[in-house]
């Protein structure tokens, strides 16, 4: 026989409750079929995917073979002797590293410029934080078109200078976007951790006679520990996975000098190479993990001595 649970209503003044009816148990300690439709969801258009890109970096996967075969470490060996592997490391890693320190550096300034709750600092609160809300994509190619040689900034100033024709320096000058559109979230991380030192701490340090620089090195500072690990850490590996703005501003250029991961993957994947740009997605999921657990571990023992 079936169990079943009997429903009831509470107990009336004049009298004993009143039975409603009987219940499945599955329908009471089953609740997670409902879950059902969203972890299949889940599994086919991410877990199954991550999975195979486990596969496919060993096979000889693209649209000139038919056939799907293992071919070992063969793609490997080729983004290694053409020079594309340590490129694109040492590209990706630059310009995350410019990156987080561009958001974090803007953040950082904005949330002590902006921290007195005033009508004023609301505002600008709200007005430095819309760039984060823009696609990143629609933000790249407005900067193109802004420092495009016949755009907008060479019209005001009066110049004809190249600003993304540079190989030295348009990466500095993309990442200076990319720490542009993100700097309101870092702005938000501050600002909350800011409001959660303690006023006692700050009454302290000035009748100890600490001068605002000495305030902030000393109590603020040590205080911002954990904002500090959140921002570095997700502005780090967010940069790494960049694909949006760069591809909207240089594409890449020029002469690969922005060519990141994301970037040289959509070139040959376009290309019909499946199996190496998988294999480019690989290195870079084993780079962000290189990068990723030794940063959270060193800033979480930071954290702890602070």
């Amino acid at each position: 026989m079936t169990d079943t649970v009997v429903r009831t209503e509470p107990a009336r003044a004049t009298g004993t409750p009143k039975k409603l009816g009987r219940l499945p148990r599955a329908a009471v300690h089953h609740p997670w079929w409902f879950a059902l439709p969203a972890i299949v969801v889940f599994a086919g258009f991410f877990l199954v995917p991550n999975l195979l890109n486990f596969y496919y970096p060993f096979t000889n996967w693209s649209s000139y073979h038919p056939d799907i075969a293992f071919t070992g470490l063969d793609n490997f060996k080729t983004i290694a002797d053409d020079g594309s592997l340590l490129r694109a490391i040492r590209t990706t890693l630059l310009y995350a590293l410019l990156a987080a320190l561009f958001q974090n550096g803007f953040g950082l300034v904005l949330a002590l410029l902006l921290e007195a709750d005033t009508r004023f600092n609301r505002f600008f609160r709200a007005v430095f934080f819309l760039p984060v809300l823009i696609s990143a994509l629609a933000t790249g190619y407005v900067f193109q078109a802004l420092l495009d040689q016949d755009g907008a900034v060479n019209s005001v100033l009066g110049t004809d200078v190249p600003w993304l024709g540079s190989t030295t320096w348009t990466l500095v000058l993309v990442t200076l976007i990319h720490g542009w559109k993100w700097m309101g979230l870092s702005m938000l991380i501050y600002l909350a951790g800011l409001k959660g030192i303690p006023g006692e701490m700050l009454e302290a340090a000035k009748c100890d006679g600490a001068g605002p620089w000495r305030t902030f090195w000393s109590v603020r500072w040590p205080m911002l520990a954990p904002a500090v690990t959140f921002n570095v850490t997700t502005a780090l590996i967010g940069s790494m996975n960049t694909f949006d703005i760069v591809q909207a501003t240089t594409g890449g250029g020029p002469a690969a000098s922005t060519e990141v991961f994301n970037i040289y993957m959509f070139r040959i994947f376009g290309q019909g190479l499946y199996a190496q740009a998988s294999a480019m997605s690989l290195v870079l999921f084993l780079v962000v993990v290189a990068v990723a657990i030794p940063l959270v571990v060193g800033l979480r023992r930071r954290e702890q001595l602070l």
